[in-house]
Formats: structure tokens, C-alpha cells, sequence
């Protein structure tokens, strides 16, 4: 085959490579920075990855001096390929981005074998020049399939698991809504019957119209999450403020009937959000703090705030971290750790006499996860509750100076 030719200039070529692993290094993050939208201390994150990447460049080397059999499973050079193939996918990169950045580096190494080949004094005829290109292409080639296959694997694996999440959530749509109908049905019937007293037909018709709501209400969520479902293309983006700002305006006269103020942080971060989850989200936590506001208290309110920050763990990859604050009766300390399982409700005494299903923060939960992020629930040391979820943000204009 072409690609074990003997090549006088491969490995001459290859020991460039090796020493000029650094400087080649560091015009692959530069070439990567100036084509995307992401910020150059993103692209390699932590000073580890970035001081094994050069052994990308060193694989490709070996690979170029001796191409008899293809990079094996079990070379350095492989583990930080699939490396690279879990930060990208961390990242929330798509497989078009990852094969894009294999190209940039091809275009790196080709431009530095080209100034470099002149001034090599071995004698080379044009075959055994281009049987020396096709190995460099090849090597390229076998690192970004170990890249993308890993990158492949791993977004596979999170599809499994949201379709396990939906067909769980579809059982369990399909289970309230089964109760529900059943109890209107069930009213229905008894409001038929000629014993039934006023007092008693009055109960019915309040058991009619508290699970017609419930039903609506979980329609409603419905609606939201087929429209996040939709193409990414399609879905509408907003600024975080607007997305803030529908839901708590869709929340206004219920929070004035209870006597509740929602009030906005000034400083939200002005970042684009997906509006279906930000608003999805953002309603099922105003609506509870509403619900489970402090009738003792004289003043009630909520407060969104929002920031861009990098957590704990995981530097230079930073998230969204919306909260909603409140002062109202707060959460039960044995309740804390079940608040986001279906049907539960924290607070047991009181929850006959408010409205709801018990899944407005599972779905919560289950949105953000599908999107990368994570949802709890936290007990103010002043009393009230904060309820908290995150989303990753992959756009360097979304950081923070400090972050």
C-alpha cells in the first residue's frame, strides 16, 4: 500500500513535528478561537488537557515516521482523543463543530509542513512526497474518528437516557390524567343522584372544577415541553430579563389575589435562553412560591435572580443559575430531599386545600436535565425557600469578566 512506502523525508518530518508540538498546539486553540463563538480558555479548559493535547501532534507523528498498523486502542494518544470527545460533548458541541476543529488542525499541520519541507535536505521524488501527505491526512483522519466516535457514544447514551425519562414521564401523564378523569367522572355521576343535598352537590361541583383545572394546568406543561422539543432551529430564544418577565407576568393576579409581590433582580444577566424551558421553569417555581406564601406574614414576596458562574469542579465552563427566593413557609426539613419525586407534596397538612399535582418540579427536574443542567430546592436560614436551576452556556459573551 501507498501509506508503508518507504518515505526519505517522514521521519525528519515527523521529529518537526514533535519538536514544534507546543507552538503547533497553541496555533490549533488560535486557529479554533477565531472561527467560533467561544472563548480560547474554553476551547482546552484546565492547563491538563491542554499540556496533553501536543500529544495529539506526537501521535500523529509516530503515525507519519511508522504507519504499518493504524493508532492502537491502547496509545496515549487515543485516551486523549476520547478526552477531547467527552469536553466537547460537555460542552454542548455538535459532531459538525468537532469535525470542523480536526479540519482547522489539518489545516495547521499541512501549512507547517509546507514551510518546513524546503529547507529538508532529502532527496524525494513526487510520489513519495505525496505518500508522506497521505499519511499526515490519515492520521488526522484515525484521531478525529476516535474524537467523534467517543463524542457519538457518549450524546447516544444521553438520548437513551431522556427517552427512559419521557416514556416514565408519559406513564405517569397518563396515570394523573387517568385519576383525574376518573374523579370528575366519578362527581358527575353522583351529582345525578336525587339524595344528594346542597351542601353535598356544592362539594361535587368543587371536586369537578379542582380537577379540571389540574388537568388543564398539566396540558398546559404539555404544550410547553413538545414546543422545547421542537428542531433547535425553530425554538424561539429570548434575552433571560423578557424570558423573567412573561412568567411572572403570567403569574400577576394569582400572586395579587394571595397578596404576594414578584419583583425582578436588576441584574439579570441580558444572556439568550431557550423561552419554552427559562418560562416553563421559571413558572412552576413562582406558582408554588405563591401557593406556600406566609399567610402569617405581613409582607410576602418572591424574588428572581439570575448569574452567569463557573461551578465548582469544572473552570472555564460556566452555567446559567436562575433562583427564585421567597418568604414564605419554606420546606419542611424531612420533605427536603423528595422535593422533586412525582406526587410528592412538601408540605402534607395543607396540601388538601392547595391547588396542584405534585409534578410541576419533577417536570422542572427533567427539563433541565434534558438540556444539561440541574434543578433543587434549598431552606433560607430566615426562613422561606429557594429554589434553584442551572443551564450550561457554551458563549464566551455570556461569561462574566471574573468568571
Amino acid at each position: 500500500m501507498p501509506t508503508i512506502a518507504s518515505c526519505p523525508i517522514a521521519s525528519t518530518l515527523a521529529n518537526q513535528f514533535r519538536e514544534a508540538k507546543n507552538d503547533l498546539t497553541y496555533a490549533w486553540l488560535e486557529r479554533i478561537a477565531a472561527r467560533v463563538n467561544i472563548d480560547r480558555n474554553r476551547i482546552f479548559p484546565t492547563d491538563a488537557l491542554l499540556d496533553h493535547v501536543p500529544l495529539l501532534i506526537v501521535g500523529i507523528a509516530d503515525y507519519i515516521e511508522d504507519p504499518k498498523e493504524d493508532i492502537a486502542s491502547d496509545m496515549p494518544v487515543v485516551a486523549k482523543a476520547m478526552e477531547l470527545g467527552s469536553l466537547r460533548h460537555t460542552q454542548g458541541f455538535d459532531a459538525y463543530e468537532i469535525l470542523k476543529e480536526y479540519e482547522l488542525l489539518g489545516g495547521v499541520l499541512f501549512t507547517f509542513s509546507e514551510r518546513h519541507l524546503d529547507a529538508i535536505d532529502s532527496p524525494c521524488s513526487r510520489s513519495e512526497l505525496f505518500t508522506c501527505a497521505h499519511r499526515l491526512f490519515r492520521a488526522i483522519e484515525l484521531i478525529q474518528q476516535v474524537t467523534t466516535t467517543h463524542f457519538l457514544r457518549m450524546a447516544n447514551e444521553a438520548v437513551r437516557e431522556r427517552e427512559e425519562r419521557l416514556r416514565g414521564f408519559n406513564r405517569m401523564v397518563s396515570h394523573e390524567l387517568k385519576n383525574r378523569v376518573g374523579a370528575i367522572q366519578g362527581a358527575h355521576a353522583l351529582l345525578t343522584e336525587s339524595w344528594v343535598d346542597e351542601g353535598q352537590r356544592a362539594k361535587f361541583v368543587g371536586m369537578v372544577g379542582e380537577n379540571a383545572e389540574a388537568i388543564r394546568a398539566l396540558l398546559d406543561n404539555l404544550v410547553t415541553l413538545s414546543r422545547m422539543d421542537a428542531d433547535s432551529r425553530q425554538s424561539r430564544h429570548v434575552e433571560l430579563p423578557e424570558a423573567a418577565a412573561e412568567a411572572v407576568r403570567q403569574h400577576r393576579e394569582f400572586a395579587r389575589s394571595r397578596g404576594v409581590r414578584v419583583h425582578l433582580a436588576e441584574d439579570l444577566p441580558p444572556i439568550e435562553v431557550s423561552a419554552a424551558a427559562v418560562e416553563l421553569c421559571l413558572s412552576n417555581y413562582i406558582s408554588n412560591a405563591i401557593k406556600y406564601s406566609d399567610p402569617a406574614k405581613e409582607d410576602r414576596w418572591i424574588l428572581v435572580e439570575g448569574e452567569v458562574r463557573t461551578p465548582d469542579g469544572a473552570p472555564g465552563v460556566p452555567e446559567l443559575l436562575v433562583r427564585v427566593r421567597d418568604n414564605g413557609l419554606g420546606i419542611p426539613l424531612e420533605a427536603e430531599k423528595r422535593l422533586f419525586q412525582r406526587f410528592f407534596r412538601a408540605h402534607e397538612e395543607i396540601a388538601a386545600t392547595v391547588e396542584g399535582t405534585g409534578l410541576g418540579l419533577s417536570i422542572v427536574r427533567d427539563t433541565v436535565e434534558s438540556l444539561g443542567g440541574r434543578a433543587w430546592g434549598e431552606r433560607n436560614p430566615d426562613g422561606g425557600s429557594t429554589f434553584v436551576f442551572t443551564l450550561p452556556s457554551r458563549r464566551s459573551s455570556d461569561a462574566r469578566p471574573d468568571a
